[in-house]
């Protein structure tokens, strides 16, 4: 059985036994997501082999494999601090991440490399959907859970975020819109993770 729910935005099938949800896109929606595609493509002219350089590897330091080498290292300090950011860390990249993936397989947003005739992605896609990004949402709820930490971790991790979440985009993994939702994603990921790792 199918139950349908109209939106001003379209109109949202939602199948009863397995729970998934389809989402047939109003005009509104539509026209949101061709501006969001249209500012993709218009950045392909800022494309250049040093820039390129820069992104793969803000990229490679947003991705699991970073956050739990970074994470296993402040763990093995043994210091009160190091334990207290390992920690923190961990439970906000996590946090993140589960949220993200479970997101990204509700909704069900093609990569820009799928959708878009033509368009060639500059990174490997680690799955195929697109919305949200998870590389930019965990960089953000790390960073948010590091504000206040000694050394300007915090401040310097929004920095890193922002460089994370553009670089999904100018290597064309995400549509902006995916990397504003990711930030949005990450921030409420490190606020919790705050409230768990006091």
């Amino acid at each position: 059985m199918v139950e349908r729910d109209d939106t001003e935005e379209g109109m949202v099938a939602i199948d009863a036994v397995t729970g998934a949800a389809a989402v047939e896109m109003g005009p509104r929606l539509q026209r949101i997501l061709s501006l969001d595609e249209a500012l993709l493509v218009s950045l392909l002219r800022f494309r250049r082999p040093w820039r390129t350089l820069v992104a793969r590897t803000l990229t490679a330091l947003g991705g699991a494999r970073s956050w739990t080498v970074s994470g296993l290292a402040c763990l093995a300090t043994r210091t009160p601090l190091g334990v207290h950011l390992g920690l923190r860390l961990g439970a906000a990249a996590s946090l993140a991440t589960m949220a993200s993936q479970a997101l990204k397989r509700s909704l069900t947003r093609a990569r820009p490399d799928s959708s878009i005739n033509g368009f060639k992605a500059l990174a490997d896609n680690p799955d195929r959907f697109s919305f949200p990004s998870g590389h930019t949402a965990a960089a953000f709820a790390v960073a948010v859970a590091f504000l206040g930490e000694p050394y300007a971790l915090g401040p310097l991790g929004l920095i890193l975020a922002l460089g994370i979440g553009l670089s999904r985009v100018y290597l064309g993994a995400h549509y902006p819109l995916d990397a504003g939702a990711g930030a949005l994603l990450g921030t409420v990921a490190g606020l919790a993770a705050r409230l768990l790792v006091g």
